[in-house]
Formats: C-alpha cells, sequence, structure tokens
C-alpha cells in the first residue's frame, strides 16, 4: 500500500476546514459560490495554493477581492486548526479546469451534432 505524502494530507485538512469556513462562517457576499476544489502544498509545507472555482465566472475578479479580504481571517483560522510550526502563505487561484472541460464538452457535443446531420444510413 503506497502511502500519502504529508503535503497531500495536510492539503485535505486545509481543504476540508477552508469548505467548512466559507460555508458557515465569512459572510462576505463575494465569496458565497465559492467552492475550493484543490489545496497543493509545497513539500516543505511553506506555501499553499489554494484552487477555487465559482458558479458566477464573470466575477472572479470580485472573489479574488473577497479573498484578499478575508486573507488574514483565513490564515488564522488554518493556523489554529492545522497546529503545525510553520504555517503556510496561502495563495488563492482560480482553477480553470472547468472552464477548460466545459469548452472541449461543447466541441463534442458540436462534432457529435454535425456528424449526425452527415450521416445517412444506408437503404437495403
Amino acid at each position: 500500500m503506497k502511502s500519502f505524502p504529508r503535503s497531500d494530507r495536510i492539503g485535505g485538512h486545509i481543504q476540508r476546514v477552508l469548505s467548512d469556513l466559507l460555508q458557515k462562517d465569512i459572510k462576505d457576499p463575494r465569496l458565497e459560490m465559492v467552492i475550493i476544489t484543490d489545496v497543493k502544498l509545497s513539500h516543505d509545507l511553506r506555501k499553499a495554493s489554494i484552487y477555487f472555482t465559482t458558479s458566477a465566472r464573470k466575477n472572479i475578479e470580485r472573489t479574488m477581492e473577497g479573498f484578499k479580504s478575508a486573507h488574514g481571517y483565513v490564515k488564522r483560522i488554518l493556523a489554529r486548526h492545522l497546529g503545525l510550526r510553520y504555517m503556510p502563505d496561502v495563495e488563492f487561484l482560480y482553477d480553470e479546469s472547468f472552464d477548460y472541460a466545459s469548452r472541449i464538452d461543447k466541441l463534442l457535443k458540436a462534432t457529435k451534432t454535425d456528424n449526425e446531420k452527415d450521416y445517412k444510413p444506408s437503404e437495403k
């Protein structure tokens, strides 16, 4: 059985704590429809890249401003829950993988409909 690196385990814990924090404690309207998709920690646990997505893709800048304003509070709560010697430097990044997957899905659907128009069943 392969063990998970410590950075992955702590990243998962950060994701759970932060998701719970966004759902229950942070009342900023800019952070209402935010989902934490992934947390990547450096191997020395000094830097945490927190990836998020939001249903309102046009409000990404507002969401980033919301995270910037809540940065100190988030870092303080995470430090309390993690109990690490050093609190990682937290960076919030928009996760573009959902937009990319949506674009590919649309292209595949468009290709399928184009193929259905061109396809004519053979008559026997």
